[in-house]
C-alpha cells in the first residue's frame, strides 16, 4: 500500500495544545527543558502564565503538575517516554495515581524509532508502566489525526492520562472526519481469516502484511487499538471469535503492553490462536528508524511471517 508521512505525532501533540489552551484557559503545560523536541514550544510562546520548565527533573515535574491538578488546573506534562516514566514513576503512582488527578502525561520519543539517538532515549517498557498505574487510561496513537483527537478526549475525561506520542513522521491512516474514543479500536480491514490488532508505527505495518496476506488468498481483519487501557474488550473478542487466529504488533516490549493485554483477555474470555510481533527481551541500537524496526522484527514483513506462520498452527 502507498506509504503517505503525515506529521509526527509529537507534532500533532503540539498543535493540539494550542488549540485547547485558547479553548480550555484552565489547561497548563509542564516540560523539563525538552519543549522544542515534545513540541510544547509554541504553547509556551503563546501562554508564557500558563507554561513551566522545570528543568531536568523529570520527578519534580510530576510532583507541580499534581499540585496544579489538585488545585483544578488541568495539566499536560511532557518530556521523553523513557525520562518521564522512569524517572517520574514513584511520583506517578503517588502523586497522580493514587488521588486519581487529571494529570495528563504525553511524552514523546517512544519506543525504538527515535533512531539514532540510542538506547538511553529509546523507550521499550513505558506502557507496561503506565498500565500498571491504577485508573490511567493509556494509549499509543498511530498518526496525526489521530494524536490530536485522543489529546481532545483527554481533556474530557477526569482522571489521569497517559498519551505515547513518537519523534519520526507518521504514515496517514485517517483524516480529520474519523472519530476516534478513548476504549474503542477501530476496525480498518474485514476478513475472516486472521485478525492483526496494531497500534502506533506497526498499524501501517499490519496493514502492509494485511495487504500481502490478500495477494495470496488469506483475508486479514486489521484493528487499530490505540488504547491499551480501557481495553476495548468486544471489538476484540468479536474479532477472535470470527477468526480463530489473533497476531498482535506493537513497538514496545513483549512484556506488559498491548500483547500481553490482548492475552490476558483471550485466554481469559475466548482461548484462540495467537502470536505477537514486539520488541524481545533486549534493548535495541542506535540507528535509521526504518532500520531498526525492521532489525528487531517490526517491520510488516515480520508481520506477514508472523501471520502465515500462525496461519500454519
Amino acid at each position: 500500500m502507498e506509504k503517505k508521512l503525515g506529521k509526527a505525532t509529537r507534532d500533532a501533540y503540539g498543535l493540539a495544545l494550542i488549540e485547547i489552551g485558547k479553548a480550555n484557559p484552565n489547561v497548563v503545560v509542564l516540560d523539563a527543558d525538552l519543549s522544542k523536541s515534545t513540541k510544547t514550544a509554541e504553547f509556551g510562546k503563546m501562554f508564557p502564565d500558563r507554561f513551566f520548565n522545570v528543568g531536568i527533573q523529570e520527578a519534580n515535574l510530576v510532583s507541580v503538575a499534581s499540585g496544579l491538578a489538585s488545585c483544578g488546573k488541568i495539566p499536560f506534562i511532557s518530556s521523553f517516554a523513557s525520562f518521564l516514566m522512569c524517572k517520574g514513576y514513584d511520583q506517578l503512582r503517588m502523586g497522580v495515581a493514587f488521588p486519581e488527578l487529571s494529570v495528563k502525561v504525553v511524552p514523546s520519543h517512544g519506543g525504538i524509532s527515535v533512531g539514532e539517538d540510542g538506547a538511553s532515549q529509546m523507550s521499550i517498557e513505558d506502557v507496561a508502566l503506565a498500565c500498571t498505574l491504577p485508573g490511567f487510561a493509556v494509549m499509543v496513537p498511530s498518526d496525526e489525526f489521530c494524536a490530536r483527537a485522543l489529546v481532545w478526549e483527554a481533556v474530557k475525561r477526569p482522571g489521569p492520562v497517559y498519551i505515547r506520542t513518537c519523534r519520526p513522521k507518521c504514515p496517514i491512516l485517517h483524516d480529520a472526519s474519523t472519530s476516534f474514543e478513548i476504549g474503542k479500536g477501530i476496525k480498518l480491514r474485514d476478513g475472516k481469516d486472521i485478525t492483526i490488532i496494531a497500534n502506533g508505527l506497526l498499524v501501517f505495518e499490519a496493514l502492509e502484511a494485511a495487504e500481502a496476506l490478500d495477494g495470496t488468498g488469506v483475508q486479514a481483519t486489521v484493528l487499530e487499538m490505540h488504547t491499551i487501557k480501557p481495553l476495548d474488550k468486544e471489538l476484540i473478542l468479536a474479532a477472535a471469535k470470527k477468526t480463530g487466529h489473533v497476531l498482535v504488533a506493537e513497538e514496545h516490549s513483549i512484556w506488559g503492553g498491548l500483547s500481553s493485554a490482548v492475552a490476558t483477555l483471550l485466554s481469559k474470555e475466548h482461548p484462540c490462536r495467537m502470536d505477537f510481533v514486539a520488541i524481545q527481551d533486549t534493548y535495541a541500537e542506535s540507528g535509521h528508524p526504518d532500520e531498526l524496526l525492521d532489525v528487531y522484527g517490526l517491520s510488516s514483513r515480520h508481520v506477514l511471517a508472523a501471520a502465515r506462520r500462525l496461519l500454519k498452527k
